[in-house]
């Protein structure tokens, strides 16, 4: 996952940092960076050297110094976030002249050009890590799946993190009404359907209904059953950029939509009831699923059948065993009442989603950064 590069002392202004500092006199360059700024819906400030105004290099959210320039950017303040920005792709003196000035990267264009728009998006938006991504799958119907991602989805937000619920599935009727929120104001899926290229993280956030302290983002009441691809991309890479915690509850069948989740998850979560039909079928989920999610796990869910248990589970699927997931009875009535799954901390359910985002916390988040096509670390 691509890192935050943005400096650690940015100026904040109406909930959003300022553009970056570009510094070159190359008319042509300024220009291609100008155009990238634009893209990146964020406004830069120019100079020809290093700005003569008091902490405007140190304040900017990252750097850009033009190849003309980098002579003329010698012995200011070190600082995160600075990029040295050519065309040349043969100049064998780049190198030297980006640790000159302590660049952090060295970028060409035009090979860099996509993962500099990414990159000043989040210094103007500040993001920091991104956000822990869990996805959530049923071995078979009627596994608890969903219901797991409501209640991992509440206990985080209880928790004091900031909690985005997905649903990507579009045939499971609508994971906003397991949280009582079905007539909640605010953008579906249909609603995003048609994105392609970057969604802003906050307005995302901001059109999505807030629920029992998260945002959820569910499916409307027509008959749209498919996301592509490019917009579960756009959609996901926006929530991440939040930090926090996202949730998807996820299909068991994987199509180019839901393989692009999966691709983009940190730790996928396979639901399994305690049958030996359903350990058969999950054995082909996993399986599917396997083949873009590096990471994926057991959760076994009682009643188990005569001489099973969660263990014996985890080992006919061939996945790591997560914990086995508490059967509650009242969990219908509950929902009848206004209380979501995970809604009552007391409960069994909410308290094996607080042991397991303990757990998560305790392993940390290791996430790598990637480095930008066309250029290089300096």
């Amino acid at each position: 996952m691509a890192g935050s590069l943005a400096g650690e002392g940015a100026a904040v202004v109406d909930g959003r940092r300022g553009g970056p500092l570009i510094v070159t006199e190359d008319v042509e360059l300024l220009d291609d960076l100008l155009r990238l700024c634009a893209a990146a819906g964020a406004e830069p400030e120019v100079h020809h050297g290093p700005p003569g105004r008091r902490g405007s290099w140190e304040r900017a959210p990252m750097v850009l110094v033009g190849d003309d320039a980098a002579a003329r950017c010698r012995g200011v303040g070190r600082r995160k976030g600075v990029m040295l920005v050519g065309r040349d792709q043969d100049d064998p003196d780049v190198w030297r002249r980006a640790v000159e000035i302590g660049a952090e990267y060295v970028l060409r264009l035009p090979d860099s050009e996509g993962w500099l728009v990414d990159q000043i998006a989040n210094a103007a938006e500040g993001v920091g890590r991104p956000a822990l991504t869990i996805g959530v799958m049923g071995g078979r119907g009627g596994s608890g799946a969903s219901t797991l991602a409501c209640a991992l989805a509440v206990s985080a937000a209880r928790s004091g993190r900031r909690t985005m619920l997905i649903d990507a599935d579009p045939l499971g009727g609508g994971i906003d009404v397991l949280l009582g929120g079905e007539r909640a104001e605010g953008l579906r899926w249909p609603d995003f359907a048609q994105s392609k290229g970057r969604l802003g993280g906050g307005a995302l956030e901001d059109s999505l209904p807030a629920l029992h302290g998260l945002r959820v983002l569910s499916w409307g009441r027509d008959d749209e059953v498919v996301i592509p691809p490019q917009a579960m991309r756009a959609v996901l890479a926006a929530a991440r950029r939040l930090g926090g915690v996202v949730v998807v509850d996820l299909p068991r069948r994987v199509d180019e939509g839901v393989a692009e989740a999966l691709a983009q998850l940190d730790l996928g979560l396979l639901v399994v009831p305690g049958e030996l039909r359903a350990v058969a079928a999950a054995k082909r989920v996993a399986s599917t699923a396997g083949m873009v999610l590096d990471d994926l796990r057991v959760v076994p869910r009682g009643p188990y059948a005569s001489g099973l248990d969660g263990s014996w589970v985890a080992r006919a699927i061939g996945l790591p065993l997560v914990g086995e997931l508490p059967w509650e009875s009242g969990l219908l009535d509950s929902q009848d009442d206004g209380t979501p799954p995970g809604g009552d901390a007391r409960s069994s359910l909410a308290r094996f989603c607080a042991a397991f985002w303990d757990q998560v916390a305790a392993a940390g988040d290791t996430s790598p950064a990637t480095g930008p096509p066309g250029g290089g670390t300096a």
